[in-house]
C-alpha cells in the first residue's frame, strides 16, 4: 500500500541534526516505532512530503532545512521572566525548578500553554527560550517504512491511532 493520505504510517528512524554524520536527536530502532496518520497535520510538512508515495519496506534518507522542518530560530520567542513569576503559592523559589537548562511550562493571558527552555539566569530574572526545541535545525531523517494501511473511520473521525492492532 502507498502512503497517502489518511493512511496509517508506520516508520523507524534515526534522527541527526545537520546531517548523516550529525549528533542523534532521536531513534526508533530500539523502541517502538513511530506511527502516525498521513496528511493531516500530525507530522512536519517536509517529513510527509518526503515519505509520500513510499511503501511497505522501503528506505528513506533525507535532509529536511529549518524552513521544511520547524522554522529557524525566532528572537521574539526568546523573553526575560521576573523570577517571581516561577514562585509557589508562599513566594518560595524551587531551584532546581529554575535552574539553566531546566524546561518549564507557562501559559499567556490568553490561556495558551507554552513550553521553554532556561537558558540564562538573570539574577532577578531568567531567559526562556520558547522556540521549539529543533527550532533552527537542520534535520537528517534515515529510516524502514514498516507498515502502511488505511486509517479507520473512528481514527480519521478521532485524528490519531486508536489501537496498534491494525500494523
Amino acid at each position: 500500500m502507498t502512503i497517502s493520505k489518511h493512511k496509517v504510517v508506520t516508520v523507524h528512524y534515526t534522527l541527526r541534526d545537520g546531517g548523516k554524520d550529525g549528533v542523534m536527536l532521536e531513534e526508533t530502532l530500539d523502541g517502538n516505532p513511530l506511527s502516525f496518520i498521513f496528511g493531516i497535520g500530525q507530522m512536519i510538512p517536509g517529513f510527509e512530503g518526503k515519505l509520500e508515495n513510499l511503501v511497505t519496506g522501503d528506505s528513506f534518507a533525507f535532509l529536511l532545512s529549518p524552513e521544511e522542518a520547524y522554522g529557524g530560530q525566532k528572537p521574539n520567542a526568546i523573553v526575560d521572566i521576573p523570577k517571581s513569576n516561577f514562585a509557589d503559592s508562599d513566594g518560595t523559589l524551587n531551584q532546581e525548578v529554575i535552574a539553566v537548562g531546566q524546561s518549564v511550562r507557562m501559559k499567556n493571558q490568553q490561556g495558551q500553554s507554552f513550553q521553554g527552555t532556561i537558558i540564562e539566569d538573570k539574577g532577578d530574572t531568567l531567559v526562556v527560550d520558547f522556540n521549539h526545541p529543533m527550532a533552527g535545525k537542520h534535520l537528517h531523517f534515515n529510516g524502514t517504512i514498516v507498515n502502511v494501511r488505511e486509517a479507520t473511520m473512528e481514527e480519521r473521525t478521532h485524528g490519531y491511532i486508536q489501537s496498534d492492532t491494525h500494523q
